[in-house]
């Protein structure tokens, strides 16, 4: 069973840029499709980005495609989320999450979750 831990939140203003890690522990890292998602105040919880075992094939959803990047890195046992360009909107605690097979995009879809980090996101 894999252990996911973020780190890499803080407040920034808009237009600025932060990147955020998810280390996993516990499994075969490389075994498992990456996710982020974010939550914001009062919302539910949303799908960011996706990246397959190998970190060859990524998917996004549309409100960030051309300013967030999700990579990974297996020797590190870790997944990024480099955002750029961030806007109020992109205000959320944000979520790492894992499971065997590429594609999913829904909540319910992953078993393993981390703690999450705060992204604060200034006018």
């Amino acid at each position: 069973q894999v252990q996911l831990a973020e780190s890499g939140g803080g407040l920034v203003q808009a237009g600025g840029s932060l990147r955020l890690s998810c280390v996993a522990s516990g499994g075969t890292f490389s075994s498992y499709a990456m996710a982020w998602f974010r939550q914001a105040p009062g919302k539910e919880r949303e799908f960011v980005a996706v990246i397959t075992r190998g970190g060859g094939t990524t998917k996004s959803t549309d409100s960030v495609k051309g300013r967030f990047t999700i990579s990974r890195d297996n020797a590190k046992n870790t997944v990024y989320l480099q955002m750029n360009s961030l806007e109020p909107e992109d205000t959320a605690v944000y979520y790492c999450a894992a499971r065997s097979e590429f594609g999913y995009t829904g909540v319910t879809d992953y078993a393993y979750w981390g703690q999450g980090t705060q992204v604060t996101v200034s006018s």
